[in-house]
């Protein structure tokens, strides 16, 4: 299914046109870097990780922002909130049936380089969180901005983070972002995982992608946070 353009998003991506360029480079290190791993797998010692699931619009674009941060150490795309077994992507994405999943992301990440308030500022930037059900041109429930909480310390962060941007007046609306208990994670298609890294030359992708990267990298708290520093 081909994702939505606008004319703000075309506008945005030949404004970062020039940007892009260093993030590209980044995407293909990383991926070279995938590809080495997968070669000969490094031990990571997974009981430090914590993970946090999220949902932010496309999930393409949200997985290929969060991975470029430092001390994230993997994110997963799939779907979560609905009522529906083993869902696929044209399932939750159509409107005429909707089973009321929403695209998220599990994210793994190591809470001594990046916790899970500084996350969620990362989350914030790289998406509009007082946008109902809406990303852009992307229309749906399946693009609802939403925390689901692993437990009672994310729920309460996470409540603390909203009612500070909510506060801090960086956005002209309330936030509209979602709280909600987690629910079981269903894994997205293989061909979504990783599908900037794999799809460099998609035009949605490269609309969207280049402008959130610059955004956050340019944001004070992750200047020294991209893994191509």
């Amino acid at each position: 299914m081909i994702r939505n353009l606008d004319k703000k998003s075309l506008w945005m991506a030949g404004l970062f046109a020039i940007s892009s360029v260093w993030f590209m480079s980044g995407l293909k290190t990383i991926a070279a870097d995938k590809t080495a791993e997968q070669k000969a797998p490094k031990e990571k010692n997974m009981e430090n990780l914590e993970i946090a699931t999220l949902g932010g619009g496309c999930f393409w674009c949200v997985e290929a922002v969060l991975e470029q941060i430092d001390g994230i150490e993997s994110v997963k795309s799939g779907y979560m909130g609905g009522t529906s077994k083993n869902p696929t992507y044209e399932e939750v994405c159509n409107k005429a049936n909707n089973t009321g999943h929403i695209e998220v992301v599990q994210v793994a990440f190591d809470p001594e380089k990046i916790d899970y308030s500084l996350l969620l500022d990362a989350f914030w930037i790289i998406h509009d969180p007082t946008s109902k059900d809406q990303q852009g041109a992307d229309k749906g429930i399946q693009y609802r901005s939403i925390i689901f909480y692993h437990d009672d310390l994310q729920k309460k962060a996470a409540e603390e983070s909203i009612a500070k941007m909510n506060a801090s007046g960086k956005f002209s609306k309330e936030l509209v972002t979602e709280l909600r208990e987690i629910d079981t994670f269903w894994d997205a298609e293989e061909y979504h995982q990783d599908y900037y890294a794999r799809n460099p030359a998609n035009g949605y992708c490269n609309a969207l992608i280049p402008p959130k990267l610059f955004k956050l990298f340019k944001d004070a708290k992750f200047k020294d946070k991209h893994k191509g520093n």
